[in-house]
């Protein structure tokens, strides 16, 4: 739903960012900031600072930042109107209801319906787990060594031998035919009519990272096939868009997440204290799956099982993590087979270990190639470096392909000169998964660019810093000036602000939706501003101001038609007025009574 920007920024106003992060964080006053260890990455020295006046946090050690909105949405991976309605409940302001038009509201209400009948059918399976008739399936999972807290914390239970023992259950609830089909918890044929979904199997609800049930997993207790069952897509539930233990590993708050095959190996590594454990359901990883993953961490520790299709399932991951953006690394479990096993056998300091020591998830990539090769005959020998120079080719970043090439040498043993040289032809070539980019090499970006783009950032700091300065700065400056997303946008929001007398960054940081691109604009408001005395902070001010009001101005020139004589007397006066900032003295001054005089 659209909500008004005056009352997001009610909600805003009415919740304190420092008050909200305290209760998250850490904080220790200092000035007029408060500072903490950053929960968005490991730390040992305060980095992450709170600022009451902007109401902003920034980090200065992982760039994190934005108002109490993106807070939310970074730390429990909210959207935003949940971090809204969260924040709204908490100040006890009261949000319209949502208008909505009739196949919305057919689609909301569906799903609401369905949601409710999981949580109805997942009571039911936890009792029937507990009665006489789930002794079969209670002594598996006690056999599995499951404790009753963890059964308990994962909503385990049993689906009995009975294959209408639910559908029964809910009709006498007065749901409809068509609902139990629609929740996916039915099957339908012509000659059994309706009948459960899941019977004589041990439950796993599936839940969605508010912990609201989405669907189930059922392991069947005997020899029936298949051994897993899966609830089907539904209104609220899609697996290739969904990962089993997502709502408990999301609040882990450690660096990354551990990728495995199945419940089990989940639940066994949550109740070792690996609760940063999450599954794909039934499904090798998928691109979404990937997406999802990088919403919640930087880097991924694959632990599929050791045999041949774990192998395989991790060489299909690979590639869609780090096309998401996230590193991976592969776990060894040798000589066991899976997480659950490993940690029966030798505990969870050496899973630890384990977790400490996985592999890179390129040298695990050409390890595997390795085994297609005879090292021993040198034709073999040398189509496999060729195999791995052209693997290297996908590093677009000198450095990171330095780092490789010499890992890749020193491993299987390969002159890294000649490995270099091999690398090097193939791109020449056209060979290879990416274009290498060498020192020598131009950047996309001109260099006077990416200069505008550090005075831009510097010059918005100022602003925020030193709210006097607006006052100077706009005899030569307009909001058009700034080039490029998100600087436009933001010296625009930020100048009309000053215009109506007002200065509030946090609200700046509303107009962006992405917790990516509001951390961005909050970085906007934080470069660093440290000269060493008065007279080197004006020479710099004045310099900056010059380049952005300069640069502008060569980008109107070039928009400017051939035809349009006023526009050109516009700018010729501009570039006049420009020239006289050398002439100008600044003064700056943090209450915002910063003010300019002729020099005399």
């Amino acid at each position: 739903m659209f909500y008004s920007d005056d009352l997001v920024e009610e909600v805003r106003m009415k919740n304190d960012i420092v008050d909200v992060i305290s209760s998250y964080v850490r904080l220790q006053r200092k000035g007029s900031s408060y500072f903490g260890l950053c929960p968005f990455h490991n730390e040992k020295s305060p980095s992450f600072s709170v600022s009451p006046e902007k109401q902003m946090y920034y980090c200065f050690g992982c760039g994190a930042g934005g108002n109490v909105f993106t807070f939310l949405m970074e730390y429990e991976h909210y959207s935003f109107p949940e971090a809204l309605k969260f924040l709204a409940e908490r100040a006890g302001v009261t949000l319209p209801e949502k208008e909505m038009d009739e196949e919305s509201k057919r689609r909301q209400t569906l799903k609401s319906r369905i949601l409710e009948l999981n949580k109805e059918a997942a009571k039911y399976f936890y009792y029937q787990l507990r009665r006489e008739s789930g002794a079969i399936a209670m002594n598996y999972l006690k056999n599995r060594a499951l404790s009753d807290e963890t059964i308990h914390r994962f909503g385990l239970g049993y689906s009995n031998k009975y294959s209408d023992d639910l559908y029964r259950y809910l009709k006498g609830k007065g749901v409809s035919d068509e609902l139990l089909v629609q929740s996916g918890l039915m099957n339908v044929d012509e000659k059994r009519g309706m009948y459960d979904k899941f019977w004589n199997r041990v439950i796993f609800p599936i839940m969605d990272v508010n912990g609201r049930v989405i669907g189930f997993g059922g392991r069947v207790m005997g020899d029936g096939k298949p051994k897993y069952l899966n609830s089907p897509e539904t209104a609220v539930f899609d697996k290739s868009r969904s990962l089993y233990g997502l709502n408990f590993a999301r609040t882990a708050r450690k660096k990354n997440l551990l990728v495995c095959e199945g419940y089990m190996d989940v639940i066994s590594m949550h109740q070792a204290g690996f609760t940063n454990a999450v599954a794909s359901l039934g499904t090798a990883l998928t691109t979404q799956h990937a997406a999802l993953l990088g919403r919640y961490t930087d880097e991924v520790i694959l632990t599929y099982d050791s045999d041949e299709a774990g192998v395989r399932a991790a060489l299909r991951a690979i590639p869609l993590l780090r096309e998401a953006g996230v590193a991976a690394k592969v776990l060894s479990m040798q000589p066991y087979k899976d997480p659950d096993e490993f940690i029966k056998a030798l505990g969870a300091e050496e899973f630890q270990k384990r977790i400490d020591s996985a592999q890179n998830s390129f040298l695990f990539e050409t390890d595997i190639l390795q085994r297609s090769y005879d090292m021993n005959d040198p034709q073999s020998k040398t189509a496999f470096y060729e195999k791995v120079a052209e693997k290297l080719t996908g590093f677009e970043q000198e450095l990171e392909r330095e780092n490789y090439l010499e890992a890749v040498a020193s491993r299987y043993q390969v002159s890294r000169d000649s490995l270099r040289k091999m690398v090097n032809r193939m791109a020449l070539r056209g060979i290879g998964t990416g274009s290498l980019r060498t020192a020598s090499t131009k950047p996309a970006r001109p260099e006077k660019e990416s200069g505008i783009i550090k005075s831009q950032k510097l010059m918005l700091t100022w602003l925020i810093e030193y709210p006097g300065l607006y006052a100077q700065a706009k005899e030569y400056l307009v909001p058009e000036d700034f080039t490029g997303e998100p600087y436009y946008t933001v010296a625009g929001l930020l100048f009309a602000q000053y215009e109506a007398g007002e200065k509030s960054p946090a609200r700046i940081i509303n107009h962006f939706e992405e917790p990516e691109e509001q951390s961005k604009v909050a970085a906007l408001f934080h470069a660093s501003l440290a000269f060493p005395g008065e007279a080197e902070r004006e020479k710099a001010f004045k310099e900056t101001l010059q380049r952005i009001a300069g640069h502008g101005l060569e980008e109107s020139r070039k928009r400017l038609e051939p035809t349009d004589m006023a526009g050109l007397q516009r700018l010729l006066a501009r570039q006049k007025k420009l020239r006289e900032i050398s002439g100008q003295k600044f003064q700056f001054d943090d209450d915002g009574n910063s003010h300019r005089r002729e020099y005399s």
